[in-house]
């Protein structure tokens, strides 16, 4: 016999901190070694970008390109690439009645405060953390990201 004792298996959701802290480093990664598209990228594809887009509501202005590149960045963890959710931890965003129902002011400000886990709307029992887990984004950039979630509603 074994003097060690066997302890039970958590499951998988026992390792959602791990993942998100990752998706975090990951994304904080990412966003400091992309190149800065802002700076007036001359490439090819620079001239197709959508025009910013005004945000309703308030003053502040999105640019659905770069709200894109920081979307993939750091929310596509939770909500996929194409942003048609992830079962068990982001809802969809696209075409989603919830954002369609928000202002930009106030979707702005569900991205920075984020919902618990226990909070009474919460359907995935998954938190959404502040700035979804990136606390590098900015204001801009998360204005830069619903202008991209509204051209996908």
């Amino acid at each position: 016999m074994s003097d060690i004792e066997e302890t039970p298996r958590a499951g998988w959701r026992s390792y959602i901190p791990l993942i998100l802290g990752l998706v975090v480093v990951v994304a904080g990664w990412a966003v400091f070694t992309s190149p800065d598209l802002s700076a007036g990228d001359t490439s090819s594809d620079a001239g197709s970008a959508p025009p910013p887009v005004a945000s309703g509501g308030g003053s502040g202005e999105g640019n659905a390109a770069l709200g894109e590149a920081i979307y993939q960045a750091t929310c596509s963890a939770c909500h996929g690439a194409d942003a048609a959710g992830i079962e068990g931890l982001g809802k969809p965003l696209a075409a989603s009645p919830f954002i369609q129902s928000l202002s930009d002011e106030e979707l702005v400000a569900f991205i920075n405060e984020g919902r618990p886990a226990d909070h009474p709307d919460n359907t995935t029992g998954v938190a959404m953390l502040p700035r979804g887990g990136n606390p590098s984004l900015t204001d801009q950039d998360i204005h830069d990201v619903v202008a991209y979630l509204r051209t996908l509603n």
